[in-house]
C-alpha cells in the first residue's frame, strides 16, 4: 500500500461507508485507518504500520489471526454446502455436529443450543424465549428481565434495551417496556467504603430489592455479563454472582450469563460463569465461538427450560435466515477444537493470563492509575485525578480519549471506556508479545501524564 492508496481507501469510506459507534463528520475530518492484513496479535495497516492488537478485533479473536485451519474449514464446507436453512423440518451436518460440540464444552445443565449470527441476535432470541417459557407455563405476567447499568448485550432494539447504557436508550425511546436495570458489581467506584467481599454482597442485594418492588411474579430472568466488558471491565467480588445465583433460585427468576465477551477461555475457563461460579439457565455466545473469521451466535438452554419448550411449547415463532449457517458452523467447530486440541485456554489460566496481570499490576506506581484490575487475559486500567481519593477527571472520557489516541500513535490498540483503558489480547499471545504490549502500554501512560503536566 502507498499514502495514495490509503487516501484513496478513506475517500471511498467518506463516500459511502457508515460505522458503528461513530460520529461520521468527525471521523471524515481525521480520515479513517485502513486495516489490510494480520498475523497472530498483529495488524498492518495502509501505510505499512505494525499494529498490537491488544484489543482481539472486538474481544474475539481468542485464536489469533492467520489461522489456516479455519480457512480451510470454511473452503471445505462451501465446496460442500455453503448454505442451506434449518426451517421446515431441516438440518446438516456442520449444525449438528457443532450442536453437539457445545453440548461438551459447556456447563453440564446445557443439551440445547439456538443459533444465531451474533451476539446482540442471541440477546433479542433471549428476550422472546424467556417471555415465551413464562407464557407456556401459564404466568404471562412474568416478563420483566431485570439487567445492569453499565451492562452491554448489543445494539439491536432489545439488546440496547438490555443493555445499560444512557447514551444508547437516549437514541430511540429505550429501553422497550419490561426492562429495568440496578447498579452494577463496581467496588472501586461505589463501594469503596467496603470491603469487595462486602461490597459483593450489598450489589447482589440489590436484585433482590428490585425484585420485590416489582414483585417477583412479574420478574422473569435476570441477565448479566460475569465480566461487564464494554461497560469497563467490572470485575465483581468472590462474593456477588454465588448470591445472585441464590437470589434467582428463591424467586424462581431465570438467570442468564451473557458469555458473549467472557466465554471460549478469556476467564482462563471455558465459560465465565464456571470462573466465579455460579448456574446459568440459560447463556449467550458469540464472539469468541468462532473466533470472528465469521459471524455467528446462539442461546444455550439448560435441561429446565428446554423441557418447557420441546414437551408442552409447540411451535416456537422465531428464527433467522441464518441460523446454523452450515459454513459458519464448520469454522466454529474447527475453532472449538483448537481450544481445546492445543489447551490454549489453560494455557491462559496457567501462563500467559497470571504473566499479564502481575505486569499491569506494576503499573499501580503510575500516578494516573487508580487501579489496575483483571482475571485471565481481560483487564482494565483505571485513570484517575487524585489517587487517594479516586476523584475524576472532568469532563470524563477526555484523559481516556487522549491515553487511547498515544496508542494509536505508539502501535497498540487498546479501548477506552470513559477513562479506563480495557485490555483483551487474542489468546495466543506469547509472554515476549505480552511484554511489548506492557512496554507500549506503559508509554502511552507516561505521554499522557506528559500532557497533564505530570511527573512520571
Amino acid at each position: 500500500m502507498t499514502p495514495s492508496a490509503t487516501a484513496e481507501w478513506q475517500q471511498l469510506d467518506r463516500a459511502h461507508y457508515l460505522h458503528p459507534f461513530t460520529d461520521p463528520k468527525a471521523l471524515h475530518e481525521v480520515g479513517t485507518r485502513i486495516i489490510t492484513r494480520a498475523e497472530g496479535v498483529w495488524l498492518w495497516d495502509s501505510d505499512g504500520n505494525k499494529i498490537l492488537d491488544g484489543m482481539a478485533g472486538l474481544w474475539c479473536v481468542n485464536v489469533g489471526y492467520g489461522r489456516a485451519e479455519l480457512v480451510d474449514a470454511a473452503a471445505a464446507q462451501m465446496r460442500e454446502l455453503p448454505y442451506y436453512n434449518c426451517f421446515f423440518k431441516t438440518a446438516h451436518p456442520p449444525v449438528l455436529a457443532l450442536s453437539a460440540l457445545l453440548a461438551e464444552v459447556t456447563p453440564p445443565q446445557f443439551r440445547h443450543v439456538f443459533f444465531t449470527s451474533s451476539g446482540s441476535e442471541a440477546n433479542d432470541t433471549i428476550v422472546r424465549l424467556v417471555r415465551r417459557y413464562w407464557d407456556i407455563l401459564g404466568a404471562p405476567q412474568r416478563k420483566t428481565i431485570i439487567s445492569r447499568w453499565s451492562g452491554y448485550h448489543g445494539s439491536t432494539v432489545a439488546g440496547a434495551s438490555l443493555s445499560g447504557m444512557p447514551a444508547m436508550h437516549a437514541q430511540g425511546d429505550l429501553p422497550i417496556p419490561g426492562i429495568v436495570h440496578i447498579d452494577p458489581p463496581y467496588w472501586y467506584g461505589l463501594g469503596s467504603d467496603l470491603s469487595p467481599e462486602e461490597f459483593g454482597l450489598k450489589a447482589a442485594g440489590w436484585l433482590e430489592t428490585k425484585i420485590l418492588e416489582l414483585g417477583p411474579e412479574r420478574v422473569a430472568a435476570f441477565i448479566g455479563e460475569p465480566i461487564q466488558g464494554a461497560g469497563g471491565v467490572i470485575i465483581p467480588p468472590a462474593t456477588y454472582w454465588p448470591e445472585v445465583d441464590r437470589i434467582c433460585k428463591k424467586y424462581d427468576v431465570l438467570l442468564i450469563s451473557d458469555e458473549v465477551i467472557c466465554g471460549f477461555g478469556r476467564t482462563g475457563r471455558w465459560f465465565g460463569c464456571e470462573t466465579f461460579g455460579f448456574e446459568p439457565n440459560l447463556m449467550t455466545l458469540a464472539k469468541g465461538i468462532s473466533s470472528g473469521y465469521l459471524p455467528l451466535g446462539g442461546v444455550m438452554v439448560d435441561a429446565k427450560v428446554a423441557a418447557v419448550m420441546i414437551d408442552t411449547g409447540g411451535e416456537f415463532n422465531h428464527g433467522y435466515t441464518y441460523s446454523g449457517h452450515p459454513t459458519c458452523c464448520a469454522v466454529a467447530e474447527r475453532n472449538i477444537r483448537i481450544l481445546r486440541d492445543e489447551r490454549l485456554i489453560e494455557r491462559v489460566a496457567t501462563e500467559v493470563g497470571p504473566y499479564l496481570q502481575a505486569g499491569l499490576r506494576a503499573f499501580s506506581d503510575h500516578p494516573l492509575v487508580g487501579e489496575v484490575r483483571g482475571i485471565g487475559l481481560i483487564a482494565a486500567i483505571e485513570l484517575v485525578k487524585d489517587k487517594a481519593t479516586r476523584a475524576r477527571f472532568a469532563p470524563l472520557g477526555e484523559v481516556g480519549t487522549v491515553c487511547r489516541d498515544f496508542c494509536f500513535k505508539e502501535g497498540l490498540i487498546m479501548r477506552a471506556v470513559g477513562d479506563t483503558l480495557i485490555i483483551a489480547p487474542p489468546l495466543v499471545i506469547s509472554r515476549t508479545e505480552i511484554d511489548e504490549l506492557l512496554r507500549r502500554a506503559r508509554r502511552c501512560l507516561d505521554l499522557t501524564a506528559e500532557t497533564l503536566g505530570l511527573r512520571t
